[in-house]
């Protein structure tokens, strides 16, 4: 007697009408339906985002700022907000500007003023108010970074960066993200800059404005030289830069004295 057998089909092989069609049509989609895997939906977007940002989204966001942040060794700067400025750090004006800057992102307008500079004295609190503009942004649902100005250029040279960063990603992310908060801009540049230095600093800034996103400055050197007092932007980077960068840009000067001074002279 002779007996007929069927070959078995392949391990994790079947026919493809043997397919459910609820399979069928989650194939057909491109996605799978997350419910019937009993996985609950994702929670509605936070306050004061747009509606294309997810929660994920948003939580990174914000991690990427605290982090920037803790790169510059400003973790005590985290917790400032707009409330805990006071009239001299000017929070009604950097409060505006960010407004405008979300409206912009919101509408995909390019915001009419681009850049914010903040100069001032050594002490004078504008990194505590350009801290709280960036930590405003952030929970706002702007990718916001915090880079100093030198740091930056450091961290272009080989194995310089954190994290294990290449120089290529380094320029990515500050040239990239939705609001750079380019900290101590010329800080400690006491003659005219090598080639390098200019070369980097003015591929970021135009890239930046080339393409609409904005960017605050905080610097205690002024735009041009003055009697006594040491070289200027001009000086340090060239007119060119200056003048590209002063073409969208609002001044927000913070003056006042030297907060971190001691109350009584210290003797020693």
């Amino acid at each position: 007697m002779s007996v007929t057998t069927h070959a078995a089909p392949a391990r994790g092989m079947n026919a493809l009408g043997g397919l459910s069609t609820h399979i069928i049509k989650v194939l057909q989609n491109n996605g799978a339906d997350m419910a019937q895997l009993g996985v609950p939906p994702q929670p509605e977007p936070e306050d004061g985002l747009w509606e294309d940002v997810a929660v994920p989204q948003a939580r990174a966001r914000r991690n990427s700022w605290r982090n920037s942040v803790i790169d510059a060794s400003y973790d005590e700067y985290l917790r400032f907000r707009f409330g805990d400025l006071d009239a001299n750090q000017k929070p009604n004006t950097l409060r505006n500007w960010l407004d405008s800057l979300v409206e912009g992102k919101r509408s995909g307008v390019r915001p009419a003023t681009l850049n914010m500079i903040i100069p001032g004295n050594i002490g004078s609190g504008k990194t505590t108010a350009a801290l709280a503009l960036g930590g405003e942004a952030s929970e706002r649902g702007m990718w916001t970074l915090l880079v100093k100005h030198s740091k930056y250029l450091t961290w272009l040279q080989p194995d310089s960066a954190p994290h294990n960063l290449t120089k290529h990603q380094v320029r990515h992310r500050f040239a990239t993200c939705d609001l750079l908060i380019l900290d101590e801009f010329c800080g400690d540049m006491d003659q005219i800059a090598t080639p390098f230095v200019k070369k980097e600093t003015v591929d970021l800034i135009d890239a930046r404005i080339s393409s609409g996103r904005p960017t605050a400055y905080t610097t205690n050197v002024r735009s041009r030289s003055q009697p006594g007092g040491g070289l200027g932007v001009v000086d340090i980077l060239g007119e060119r830069l200056l003048s590209r960068l002063e073409s969208s840009a609002h001044l927000a000067k913070i003056v006042g004295p030297d907060r971190r001074k001691p109350a009584q002279p210290l003797d020693w």
